[in-house]
């Protein structure tokens, strides 16, 4: 099960990080863009990491408010779920579910 949520996460960040870079190369070449909605929505589904990734290497949407606040914040959540996994301190909680 462990690995499952490993791949999932991977993949998350992945298509989180690919979607923004794809916005940025739409947003200079004038095209039709990928809304935030959607950019935001695999940050909540577990690409935040990717997300804020991709904005600071091809700096992309990092001072559009309230998108980069929402980014910031999903991503430091996902570090401390992270974290707090990885220390094995949600298993009492996972177990009661």
């Amino acid at each position: 099960m462990i690995e499952y949520i490993l791949y999932w996460l991977a993949a998350a960040n992945g298509v989180a990080f690919g979607l923004m870079v794809a916005d940025k190369r739409r947003a200079e070449a004038g095209a039709r863009r990928i809304s935030e909605s959607t950019l935001l929505g695999w940050s909540w589904l577990g690409g935040a990491i990717g997300t804020y990734a991709a904005s600071r290497i091809v700096r992309h949407k990092t001072r559009k408010q309230p998108f980069a606040t929402w980014m910031i914040t999903l991503c430091a959540a996902e570090i401390v779920l992270l974290g707090l996994w990885a220390l094995g301190l949600l298993d009492p909680i996972v177990a009661k579910i």
